[in-house]
């Protein structure tokens, strides 16, 4: 009896180490996964899936996950789904040449996958890709430049309000709001949009394989489905993200149904302070200068 007795403390000691153990290890688990996303113990061939999705306004984090995939060698290669009209100029830029260097430097296969709209930035971003497959009804194309601004001269005489401008250069105030633009004005601000169009332009040609020429006569901003676009060699195949992920994984060499990650964000105290605040307070946005997009407009 007294065997008995004594043997049940430590049976119930064991099982509570065993149950700390559990607890630190999932713990760890947690944290690592929290703190380190990206670690990969697994060396199976994967197809990486990032989406771009909305309006283009900052491509760090994008060209942050292609980097991860680029180093990371069980990806043998990405697909970039895309369901954008578009946005910045150069963060669209930076995001084509950032799925060059994949190519070129990597050596993995990129595949452009469109989602409901992939049209300006977002059509400048696939032609980067080594193959594009859209969706019959995708809206796609939209090859072009837009700037817009908004003069409030009229309004501000009428509630008796001056703006007042002091500046070093005639063209400093180039697209104040404040007055109306000059004809000289508008002929400077209409070179540098032809110049951001015809890199456009040329990015396209680049990409598909096209004559200079051919591309220009689609290029004064029109929009194509996904079957359109096809027939004009816009783009490559129609299917859907799946089959653009079984493409990819045929050109890479993989075997059987390939098995897709996506990229996990990194853990931030300060974009959760940041998210917390903006929720408390309205985002305020007093900037009205000249700003080129790559952007679809509705």
């Amino acid at each position: 009896m007294s065997d008995e007795t004594s043997g049940r403390p430590a049976k119930r000691g064991i099982v509570r180490r065993a149950l700390w153990a559990l607890g630190v290890g999932l713990g760890l688990l947690f944290l690592m996964n929290l703190f380190f996303p990206d670690l990969d113990f697994s060396m199976e061939d994967r197809v990486g899936l990032i989406r771009i999705e909305g309006v283009i306004v900052d491509a760090q984090s994008t060209i942050g996950e292609l980097k991860r995939f680029a180093d990371n060698p069980s990806v043998k290669a990405i697909v970039l789904r895309i369901d954008s009209p578009g946005g910045g100029v150069v963060p669209s830029q930076e995001i084509h040449d950032a799925v060059q260097r994949v190519r070129s430097k990597s050596h993995k296969t990129v595949i452009a996958s469109m989602g409901t709209v992939a049209a300006s930035g977002g059509y400048y971003i696939a032609v980067a890709t080594d193959r594009i497959m859209a969706n019959s009804g995708t809206l796609t194309g939209s090859i072009g430049v837009i700037m817009e601004m908004a003069n409030v001269e009229g309004l501000l005489k009428k509630i008796g309000v001056e703006g007042v401008v002091i500046k070093s250069g005639k063209f400093k105030d180039i697209g104040s709001p404040l007055r109306k633009m000059s004809d000289e004005e508008q002929g400077l601000l209409q070179s540098v949009m032809d110049d951001v169009h015809k890199q456009f332009i040329e990015a396209v040609a680049e990409g598909r394989g096209l004559d200079l020429a051919v591309v220009q006569a689609l290029a004064d901003g029109r929009i194509f489905t996904g079957r359109q676009a096809k027939v004009s060699k816009l783009v490559d195949e129609l299917g859907d993200l799946d089959a653009a992920i079984k493409l990819a994984a045929e050109v890479a060499g993989i075997e059987g149904d390939p098995k897709v990650i996506e990229p996990r964000r990194r853990f931030s105290f300060r974009e959760l302070i940041e998210s917390r605040i903006s929720g408390l307070f309205p985002k305020l946005d007093f900037y009205s200068g000249v700003g080129l997009k790559y952007l679809m407009v509705f």
